[in-house]
């Protein structure tokens, strides 16, 4: 489904958040771990997250560091990301904005 991409906006960077408090990870895994948890109902590209990294990671949210794999891909590097304590405050902010405001917009759409 084609999203508002004023409702993509709102919602990336805590995502990216959340995912990043599970474990670090590269940016192809978060598009692939976004697809899958919700079915494709959020289709994100790397043209969507990229940005949203480099935005997070300008803000002191999240840092990087690259990896050299091993085995069948060996020599080739990744960039992992992690949320960094600061990230952590701020997606706990954000999670209780989001609640808030659904609870609001669900009001509103559907009768309190």
């Amino acid at each position: 489904m084609d999203f508002s991409q004023d409702l993509v906006r709102g919602s990336v960077l805590p995502i990216i958040l959340s995912l990043l408090r599970e474990e670090s990870m590269y940016g192809y895994q978060m598009v692939k771990k976004v697809n899958a948890r919700t079915n494709g109902l959020l289709e994100w590209k790397e043209g969507t997250l990229y940005p949203a990294l480099h935005r997070l990671e300008g803000a002191g949210l999240i840092a990087s560091r690259w990896d050299t794999l091993s085995g069948k891909d060996g020599g080739r590097k990744r960039k992992y990301y992690s949320i960094t304590p600061k990230g952590r405050r701020e997606l706990a902010k954000r999670s209780d904005e989001w609640r808030l405001f659904s609870q609001a917009v669900n009001a509103c759409l559907w009768g309190a």
